[in-house]
């Protein structure tokens, strides 16, 4: 099975050879090195723009306002504060023309913890990007998922922000892409670079099929019927590991994948709630303004009367940063057992 980053790259492929995409481009996305993640390795519209995020944004914005399909990368989501005033006027320009200029852009950029990355690599950008009105914004927890989001990302109108969770993207999937090869050391001869001298190697592409995950539908990875579960990104595996454990204790959560947090799949949510009555929310953005926030409001608002328990919210913890130690690291934000102890907690709260 491919990992979420191969799962990216053929997405990439798949959008340079069939859906218009002419210019992939950030900080060392291109040859030799192909991403610090390798998600843009072998890919034949490439290239390396300057250590410059302002500039990188500023171009995708021009580039898509001439007609072009832009995919820009954002090393670390660490580094895109910055252009926060530029994302503001990419996310407004369809609404402030009255529909007459379209910008078909995607901008791509790892999120959260995972790999130590301490201060500068492990900022989360999901609730900063949720208050920039005029994006669709994906958040993969798979690889299949990750090669429907892109592929449907590349064929939107209008701004897209694709949000790679870090700590998964070398995580194999549990299903295959459409048209990747059914043995994973072929799949990685054909299309990771070799180490050393990459001057002479290109790669050999599967035959990718079209498989697209529609932006706003959610997913339901595990049912149940004593309470929701909603989570995206590198916390959803780990909801579905607290699932399958509790399970075994006769506590039957349901889990959501939101996939998508603009728009979201409220539908989806509602259904569970209404059936379940008890919902926690978990991220690993931090909590103040989180997200998760939101979907508590909404919850409180639309389905109080059906509510046997408070809704919750598990996210990470209000710090300026992430400690580089992997205590620190664990402590500051979601962790298997933390999600244990909040459902268990919201599984024996009685209204």
């Amino acid at each position: 099975m491919a990992n979420m980053a191969q799962a990216i790259r053929m997405a990439l492929h798949y959008a340079e050879e069939n859906l218009g995409v002419m210019d992939i481009f950030g900080e060392d996305v291109g040859p030799p090195l192909g991403g610090v993640f390798t998600a843009t390795q072998g890919l034949k519209n490439v290239w390396n723009s300057p250590l410059d995020e302002r500039g990188i944004i500023g171009t995708a914005i021009g580039l898509a306002m001439a007609g072009q399909r832009p995919v820009a990368e954002i090393q670390f989501a660490d580094y895109i504060f910055n252009t926060i005033d530029l994302l503001k006027l990419a996310g407004n320009t369809c609404w402030a023309s009255n529909g007459d200029w379209n910008l078909p852009m995607v901008v791509k950029t790892p999120v959260g913890s995972g790999i130590r990355g301490s201060l500068y690599h492990s900022h989360s950008f999901d609730a900063t990007a949720t208050h920039i009105p005029g994006w669709k914004i994906v958040i993969p927890s798979n690889p299949l998922d990750a090669y429907g989001l892109m592929i449907s990302a590349c064929q939107e109108l209008n701004p897209v922000m694709f949000l790679e969770p870090k700590a998964l993207l070398r995580v194999k999937g549990e299903e295959r892409i459409p048209g990747e090869p059914d043995d994973d050391r072929q799949l990685s001869k054909m299309i990771d670079a070799p180490l050393g001298d990459r001057s002479a190697w290109k790669p050999q592409w599967p035959t990718l099929e079209a498989y697209a995950v529609p932006i706003g539908q959610g997913k339901v990875v595990r049912e149940g019927d004593q309470m929701t579960v909603v989570s995206y990104g590198r916390t959803l595996p780990l909801c579905a590991k607290a699932a399958d454990t509790l399970r075994e204790e006769g506590i039957r959560a349901e889990v959501i994948d939101l996939r998508s947090l603009w728009p979201y799949d409220w539908e989806l949510i509602r259904r569970s709630i209404e059936k379940t009555g008890r919902v926690l929310f978990v991220n690993e953005d931090t909590e103040v303004t989180n997200f998760g926030e939101h979907l508590v409001r909404r919850t409180v608002e639309e389905l109080f009367y059906k509510l046997l328990a408070p809704p919750r919210l598990l996210a990470g913890k209000f710090l300026p940063g992430i400690g580089l130690a992997d205590t620190l690291e664990m402590a500051s934000v979601p962790q298997l057992p933390d999600i244990l102890q909040a459902l268990r907690a919201l599984a024996s709260e009685q209204p």
